[in-house]
């Protein structure tokens, strides 16, 4: 059972201003820097360094190493709760929260881009989101797989992800795996089945490369594909 002593320890960490709206802009699943959210807390980036430490000390904040950056998120779902519910209780005096924009400024790399040998932005994001809803992948953190009737599902579009017997160990660590979004903050597919899915849709005309360096264009073909196979909307790739 819970201790006083460490619900009021939770209770007073998310109880600071600065560090509830950092809290706050985390809501949305995405994943922050720390300069992101000292800006979002309304503090400096040394304070906002000492409240991240905390917050990921008692387990409600976890990092996200890419590179040579680092990313903060809910630790968990129960914290996600336990936030929306004291958003709840004071709805009425709940401050305005900060918008934080990330990612490039040019709306078509937002859209869709390459990301060295797969895409990324917003189609890539919901594309990773369909397909773990379809139950084609299983992802985890930093790893992930084609499930039995995933490889059906993309081999009846014409990606075939079956990797060779001679597939290295290396190899297979890298066959799929997430990879943090620069400008959504979730989520969007690596690997081996990244680059296939990303090359499946150069080769059927559902994205073009353009003059803009490193962005793809969703064509009316692309669109009706993704809608057809992936349930995504064109009106769900024009936000933000």
């Amino acid at each position: 059972m819970t201790s006083q002593a460490r619900f009021a320890e939770i209770a007073a960490l998310v109880g600071d201003p600065g560090r509830a709206t950092m809290l706050n802009a985390l809501l949305d699943g995405r994943a922050l820097t720390a300069t992101e959210l000292a800006k979002a807390g309304g503090v400096t980036p040394q304070t906002a360094s000492g409240h991240l430490a905390r917050l990921t000390e008692a387990g409600l904040l976890t990092v996200v190493k890419q590179g040579r950056h680092r990313y903060h998120r809910l630790a968990t779902l129960d914290v996600a709760r336990m936030l929306e519910s004291i958003m709840c209780v004071a709805a009425a005096t709940s401050p305005k929260p900060v918008k934080i924009v990330t990612g490039p400024r040019s709306a078509a790399l937002r859209t869709a881009r390459d990301c060295y040998d797969h895409m990324a932005g917003r189609l890539a994001v919901l594309l990773a989101d369909s397909l773990i809803t379809q139950g084609v992948l299983e992802i985890t953190e930093d790893a992930g797989i084609v499930t039995a009737d995933g490889r059906l599902f993309l081999e009846s579009l014409g990606i075939v992800t079956r990797p060779s017997r001679s597939t290295s160990k290396k190899q297979q660590r890298l066959f799929c795996r997430p990879c943090l979004d620069w400008s959504e903050r979730r989520p969007h597919l690596a690997g081996k089945v990244g680059t296939l899915l990303r090359n499946h849709c150069l080769h059927q005309g559902w994205v073009r490369r353009t003059d803009e360096r490193r962005a793809l264009t969703i064509t009316r073909r692309g669109e009706q594909a993704f809608h057809r196979h992936f349930g995504i909307h064109a009106d769900d790739l024009k936000r933000g």
